[in-house]
């Protein structure tokens, strides 16, 4: 599904009310309609209603909300705010009906300073001050508001998006600027802001309302971000054949552990074995042998330095290649990574440890095969490009721009992990939850990741595929297990129903290999 900017739904909306065709007030009402019956499902008559209205068409859809919900028997108070005497069209045609109605509690034109209304756990704020069109950091009068209203204990529903938060790009945007809402109705579809972990806090429980907005539009877009669907998973999938054996379904080598950190080295092996491929050598310190044969009795050992690896591996008799999962930073270590590195001519995965070996020696990532999968989550991915970490979307330019400079595929790692592609579009993944976020579980995805490549699919393919049955197999676990006692095994222990789940979706499309 393609994710559209805000100046592309800004278009979308144009383009719905010309061809439609549709009037621009006939839309508003549409869209309030839609956002009403959201309302009434999740909250009764019991609760007081506070409708805080912008000037522009966000604050035209909240007056028709308080209007629509006033007709049915709900306590509603009004404020809309107009400051510079200067309303949308659209607003002020819903101030009008919504005087001439009179039904609600109370109408307050706010045209200086706001005497606010007391909120308490019994209100419910509906936020129409600012939409998706924002630009700029509220200050002044509107930000106080936002303040006041964040500090109570009221329970907040945005209208399209939380005022104050920008549709795209939040980099250096005022947190305590920025409505906090309990709920999210956004129109259409979910916007660019809403798939970064730093301002999907704002946004609360986000629910999509379809409105009918022209899918002819949506069709010929041209954007560089997309949400990956199911759909695009299945025809990827390569059916095991009848005749193989474990040296035609790839060798992989992982290059993982070191003392204390044997887990790291046991998680990625058995994810890679869990995920079809013919054999794992894992490539880990000694200290380590006898936990991960007994642990992964299948998995190939091949020990190296006592305590953490100290010695180069020919990767020459290998098909794909991962490094990272808990293997430290030690110098010895780096050395070997990186001899490793530039000798291999076949798909390799990079992550952990081994991107913080790279982030400390910046120069190395130019000598990285192109082609590469690399999989840091937030704060790796920050010492790799001495960021400051300034919000989802700036670190998204960065690894784009990344991997487009070293012709490579970066998952930037996350609710909705970001697959950054050489050509500079980007895919949203689409599953997983925050359960996975426990220890091992970016481990856990390496493995998958080494296991695809091992077995032929291209880099995209395991990348695409990779990340999405990882989270796939987090959201099965889930409804095991639950959010708060998922950990990472779990997702190992439900990659084979995740597998499962994907070959029956269209068995027909899935290719031999």
């Amino acid at each position: 599904m393609k994710i559209l900017t805000g100046a592309q739904l800004k278009e979308l909306d144009k383009y719905t009310i010309e061809h439609e065709p549709i009037s621009s007030i006939d839309l508003m009402e549409r869209a309030a309609r839609a956002l009403t019956d959201a309302i009434t499902k999740r909250w009764s008559t019991d609760m007081s209603v506070i409708v805080f209205a912008g000037p522009g068409n966000n604050g035209g859809d909240a007056l028709a909300v308080a209007r629509m919900l006033a007709e049915q028997d709900y306590k509603v108070s009004v404020y809309l705010f107009n400051i510079h005497d200067k309303l949308s069209d659209e607003c002020a045609t819903n101030k009008q009906r919504l005087i001439e109605q009179n039904k609600i509690t109370s109408f307050t034109e706010v045209t200086d300073n706001l005497e606010p209304p007391a909120l308490n756990e019994s209100s419910l704020v509906v936020d129409g001050l600012f939409g998706s069109g924002l630009n700029k950091p509220l200050t002044g009068g509107f930000a106080a508001t936002v303040r006041y209203i964040n500090q109570s204990t009221a329970q907040v529903v945005a209208i399209d998006i939380p005022s104050g938060l920008m549709c795209d790009d939040n980099t250096g945007n005022t947190a305590q600027s920025i409505i906090s809402a309990d709920v999210t109705l956004t129109i259409g579809q979910r916007k660019l802001c809403m798939y970064f972990d730093d301002t999907e806090r704002y946004t609360g429980d986000v629910e999509v309302l379809d409105i009918g907005l022209s899918e002819e539009y949506i069709k010929t877009a041209v954007t560089k971000y997309t949400l990956v669907e199911r759909s695009m998973i299945t025809p990827l999938l390569r059916r095991r054949g009848n005749c193989v054996n474990k040296g035609t379904m790839g060798h992989g080598l992982l290059m993982a552990g070191s003392y204390g950190m044997a887990g790291a080295a046991v998680l990625s092996s058995e994810a890679c074995l869990r995920s079809g491929i013919g054999k794992v050598t894992v490539v880990t310190p000694e200290r380590n042998n006898d936990i991960i044969q007994i642990k992964v009795p299948e998995a190939i050992i091949a020990h190296n330095g006592d305590d953490y690896i100290t010695n180069t591996v020919n990767p020459s008799q290998y098909d794909a290649i991962a490094a990272g999962p808990g293997i430290g930073q030690h110098e010895s270590t780096a050395s070997s990574l990186i001899d490793i590195l530039r000798r291999a001519d076949v798909p390799t995965v990079i992550d952990a440890d081994a991107i913080n070996i790279i982030a400390n020696h910046k120069t190395w990532i130019q000598q990285l095969h192109s082609n590469t999968i690399l999989t840091p989550h937030p704060k790796e991915f920050d010492r790799l490009t001495d960021s400051a970490g300034n919000g989802g979307f700036d670190r998204l330019f960065k690894a784009t721009h990344m991997a487009k400079s070293i012709h490579s595929y970066i998952i930037l790692k996350g609710h909705y992990s970001a697959l950054c592609l050489p050509d500079g579009n980007v895919l949203f993944n689409s599953t997983g939850n925050s359960g996975m976020a426990t220890a091992g579980s970016g481990d856990v995805l390496t493995g998958i990741l080494l296991a695809l490549l091992a077995r032929g699919y291209t880099t995209f393919e395991a990348a695409l595929v990779g990340m999405y049955i990882h989270g796939l197999a987090g959201d099965i676990a889930e409804k095991t297990v639950g959010k708060e006692s998922l950990m990472a095994h779990d997702i190992i222990n439900h990659l084979p129903e995740a597998f499962a789940d994907l070959y029956n979706d269209n068995d027909d499309s899935a290719r031999r290999s």
